[in-house]
């Protein structure tokens, strides 16, 4: 469904030099699991998640799509797949602040199961499942979680997670976290990255 294959990504920096981000990371995906991925800081997590969700683009290499190489996709081609294939969750939810939860999700609302009087008034664990819910409105085959419990206490972290396992039921859930602990409990395979490189899978 999803293959990377020996994905490089390097940045510049400073006088023509290059920071290199990912390198060489070779992994396939199924259509239905919850993966998890874990690394330090800086390691390249982030970065081969935004790849995946064709937020960024690899330097070299290539990322196939239902056996669809994506080496030749114009913008059109990556619109496409960002709105239909892949639904994102944040650290920081990334809701728009000056509206109100019905007009940042519609649909989702009902999902979430937000009372109208507490649209205006919401905690960081009703913020997430809304942000959850949006992620899932277009139905995607893909959820691409960036450390969707960093800013919750333990006890709603253990239930967005406990959301992300069953929504890994039936399609593919890619979840960056520096909870060991967590991805360990509820992901069903473990990917660690060091410095761009994959260590263990």
């Amino acid at each position: 469904m999803l293959e990377l294959k020996d994905i490089h990504k390097d940045y510049p920096s400073g006088d023509e030099g290059k920071v290199e981000a990912l390198r060489g990371v070779s992994l396939q995906f199924r259509s239905r699991e919850f993966v998890s991925i874990l690394g330090p800081s800086g390691c390249g997590k982030t970065t081969l998640l935004n790849i995946v969700g064709g937020l960024d683009q690899y330097t070299s290499g290539d990322l196939v799509i239902n056996g669809r190489s994506t080496k030749d996709f114009k913008d059109r081609d990556w619109d496409a797949y960002r709105n239909h294939s892949i639904g994102f969750v944040f650290q920081s939810y990334h809701l728009i602040p000056h509206q109100t939860v019905l007009q940042n999700v519609e649909l989702a609302l009902t999902l979430s199961g937000v009372p109208k009087a507490e649209r205006r008034q919401m905690s960081g664990g009703q913020m997430q499942r809304v942000a959850i819910a949006r992620a899932l409105v277009n139905d995607p085959d893909i959820i691409l979680a960036d450390e969707p419990t960093g800013a919750l206490d333990s006890e709603t972290s253990v239930q967005v997670m406990e959301i992300l396992k069953e929504i890994s039921q039936d399609r593919l859930i890619i979840m960056v976290t520096h909870n060991a602990q967590l991805a360990e409990e509820y992901s069903t395979r473990i990917i660690r990255i060091l410095d761009g490189r994959v260590t263990g899978d």
